[in-house]
């Protein structure tokens, strides 16, 4: 059982957690381990009329909360962070068993995640105005930033903890409340946050997490429920399409980080060691199942093969298995959809011309689990050019010259994340600038930083999580003329 693995059993309510209260459900649903299909645990199977109760909850906190200095709020959110770090195996251990990433990995993004909530409750204390030159006598014009209120929360499965504390605590942070519903396959890491905030001092209310297996209804309720006024999501570009929709009546403030299809750029004055460092990390880490993912890896002609060869060796070197077995390197599928998905592509890519270096198949571990799979030959006829592949399969594409690259790297409605290798202190700039991307990695495969922006443009989405602009997702300008100054 999972709790046996557990040295903090508190962890485990589950039970959703509404207004500082462990509450159920009339009905419950299952979360299944997707390494080994076994049901690890059975949580309450909220609906809207639960929903709504939550936000009336937030919404009845959020004036008491707002009231409280930045460092009052601050403090708090250190307390939350300090207790994530005390029981970061703990945390990586539910995950493991709920998402399948191998666990020193799942640990890992406990410690990404936590770093967010420090990096928050030091960022609200800075969430300043401005005194803006008057163009009238007597007159001065000040702005202040205000929380914009109830912020609704919808997170996924592929990064359960971190996804969570991306988005609260710079909601927590400028004064909001929140009500935040995970993914069904994940909900177990927001239940263990939840556990810890309470034990932060976190007042009733404030946090507040739903459990759900009836994500439509649960999500359109928090569209259409005026009292919140911010919604956060993270997903397909498809769900999020329909929840801003949802959200026009109400007009709400919306963060969205959807679909990408990442461009991965290999020149030929590139270091192609790290090169292949960076495609292998960025593209095999949680089994490809991650929204940052290289997709199209284009490697200049003249390197080509050399890549290829380099690629193959590193992939010969991945482990696949259970992430509690200490060998494993990248684990299953999240589900069968997720794998089906897989195969479809890759059949696709070999049915239209593409060669087959390496994988390819389902693995002999059976289940969700999927080889790691290089293919090469790929064109833009192929599914994998235009739809994220979310598994581990490296495409590769063969490119002539820069403008060739950089007109393929933006053949895509998507613009989240983009990388490239050039030694090249100018093309650095010229392709950097060119790339229609939120994010550009240059001679790295790993962007993703809680003091840097994170986000996409086009069909990827709307807003920034992280840094400092990551705050003012959450809050609103007040402008403030004064008159009489000089009476």
């Amino acid at each position: 059982m999972l709790a046996d693995k557990l040295k903090n059993k508190k962890l485990l309510p589950n039970q959703a957690f509404v207004n500082g209260r462990w509450i159920g459900a009339s009905k419950s649903f299952d979360v299944v381990n997707p390494s080994t299909g076994d049901v690890i645990a059975s949580v309450p199977d909220m609906g809207a009329d639960d929903t709504h109760k939550a936000i009336s909850a937030a919404h009845d906190a959020f004036p008491a909360w707002a009231a409280k200095t930045a460092k009052e709020r601050g403090a708090v959110l250190k307390k939350w962070y300090q207790l994530i770090l005390e029981n970061k195996e703990d945390l990586g251990k539910i995950m493991t068993a709920e998402q399948g990433k191998p666990l020193e990995e799942a640990i890992g993004e406990v410690q990404y995640g936590a770093e967010f909530v420090e990096w928050f409750a030091e960022e609200g204390k800075r969430a300043y105005g401005d005194v803006i030159p008057t163009t009238t006598h007597g007159n001065r014009i000040v702005t202040i930033k205000q929380p914009v209120g109830v912020c609704a929360m919808i997170t996924p499965w592929n990064f359960p903890s971190a996804m969570i504390t991306r988005k609260m605590p710079p909601a927590l942070a400028a004064g909001c409340t929140v009500v935040s519903k995970p993914a069904a396959a994940t909900p177990l890491s927001a239940i263990a946050l939840a556990v810890l905030s309470e034990e932060a001092g976190f007042p009733e209310g404030v946090i507040n997490v739903v459990t759900t297996n009836q994500s439509s209804d649960v999500g359109e309720a928090m569209c259409e429920n005026d009292k919140v006024r911010k919604l956060s999501f993270t997903g397909s570009t498809k769900i999020g399409k329909v929840l801003m929709e949802q959200c026009a009546d109400t007009m709400k403030k919306l963060s969205l980080e959807l679909g990408g299809n990442a461009p991965f750029v290999v020149f030929d004055d590139a270091d192609l060691d790290a090169a292949v460092e960076g495609a292998v990390a960025g593209k095999f880490r949680n089994c490809g199942q991650v929204c940052i993912a290289p997709n199209r890896i284009y490697v200049q002609e003249n390197v080509h093969d050399e890549f290829v060869e380099k690629l193959k060796a590193a992939v010969e070197d991945i482990n696949v298995g259970d992430g509690f077995d200490g060998d494993s390197n990248i684990g299953p599928l999240i589900n069968e959809d997720g794998l089906d998905k897989v195969v479809e592509h890759v059949k696709d890519a070999l049915d239209k011309g593409a060669e087959l270096v390496i994988g390819g198949e389902k693995h002999e571990k059976g289940g969700q689990f999927y080889q790691p799979t290089i293919l090469t030959n790929m064109n833009h006829d192929m599914k994998i050019a235009e739809d994220e592949t979310f598994g581990p399969v490296a495409a590769i594409f063969k490119f002539k010259d820069e403008s060739e690259a950089i007109q393929k790297s933006n053949d895509t409605i998507y613009g989240l994340a983009s990388y490239f290798y050039s030694r090249d202190v100018g093309r650095v700039w010229r392709f950097s600038e060119a790339l229609e991307y939120g994010m550009v990695g240059v001679n790295t495969g790993s962007i993703s930083s809680e003091v840097a922006p994170f986000g996409g443009v086009k069909h990827s989405g709307m807003g920034r999580e992280g840094s400092k602009y990551g705050l003012d997702e959450f809050m609103e300008v007040k402008y403030i003329s004064m008159g009489g100054i000089d009476e």
